[in-house]
């Protein structure tokens, strides 16, 4: 296993007011690596950070995100537009956020995949089917023929995550994948999550707050607060005996249900 992607003490600041402090953790090839923390912990703005997505106010301003022996940060436009989708995918909390509402889905994925160098429609689609097929979709010229707002939001989702495989990325940025869905529909994202794992050896890097999706995902746990880093190791380790005091008491606030 090799190392796809590190932070080597990175911090983020807004409007030059520090908000996220000293990380260093690195990600292997085919590795699932779960962030988890309260809202407002800098879960999200890590994965941003990497993705050059923390806007006008946003920068990191100390420390480097390392992929392939290329600093992030430093990338110009253009060299990060490339590496996009392509070397890096993102999967967001909403995907359906990020699809043209009177755009098919196919023909976004079509521009998707023309920004990347592909311009054989016919080819394009027959990728895309075989691909929407793999991952368990009954009918994927249908999916590829509607328009966002026909799909509910837990299909939208399941199409984010395929869509983001379509380039084959060497590594998967999941930014609350499953948040926003009912129990049935988050079991099925985090099935085809652990399908481009077991597919394309694809590393991924979760960003969540349920524990019960690092325990069925995560290899590696990175717990965070107020910014900071307060516990990193094997999932198991930490689920089974965390060491920190946050860590415990995010660990008893889980919901259990008793006879």
């Amino acid at each position: 296993m090799g190392e796809i992607l590190r932070y080597d003490h990175v911090d983020v600041s807004y409007n030059g007011v520090c908000m996220v402090h000293d990380i260093s953790f690195a990600v292997q090839s085919g590795e699932i690596l779960g962030i988890v923390g309260e809202s407002g912990s800098g879960k999200s703005t890590l994965l941003r950070a990497a993705m050059g997505l923390l806007g006008q106010d946003g920068m990191v301003t100390r420390g480097d995100i390392w992929y392939g022996g290329k600093s992030l940060p430093d990338l110009s436009f253009e060299e990060m537009r490339r590496i996009s989708g392509s070397e890096i995918g993102m999967v967001f909390q909403s995907a359906g956020s990020s699809f043209c509402a009177i755009r098919t889905v196919g023909a976004q994925l079509f521009e998707m995949m023309q920004a990347h160098g592909m311009n054989d429609r016919k080819l394009f689609e027959e990728q895309a089917r075989e691909l929407f097929a793999r991952f368990g979709f009954q009918d994927p010229r249908r999916i590829l023929d509607s328009y966002p707002f026909q799909l509910s939001g837990g299909m939208q989702q399941r199409v984010g995550v395929v869509a983001a495989m379509l380039l084959c990325p060497k590594i998967l940025l999941a930014d609350e994948p499953t948040s926003a869905l009912d129990v049935t529909v988050q079991k099925q994202v985090i099935e085809e999550m652990l399908l481009v794992r077991e597919m394309f050896g694809t590393a991924i890097l979760l960003v969540t707050h349920n524990m019960g999706v690092l325990r069925a995902m995560a290899d590696k746990l990175l717990v965070m607060r107020d910014g900071r880093m307060v516990e990193y190791g094997e999932a198991g380790k930490v689920l089974e005996h965390p060491q920190a005091p946050y860590t415990k008491q995010l660990l008893a606030a889980v919901p259990r249900i008793r006879r």
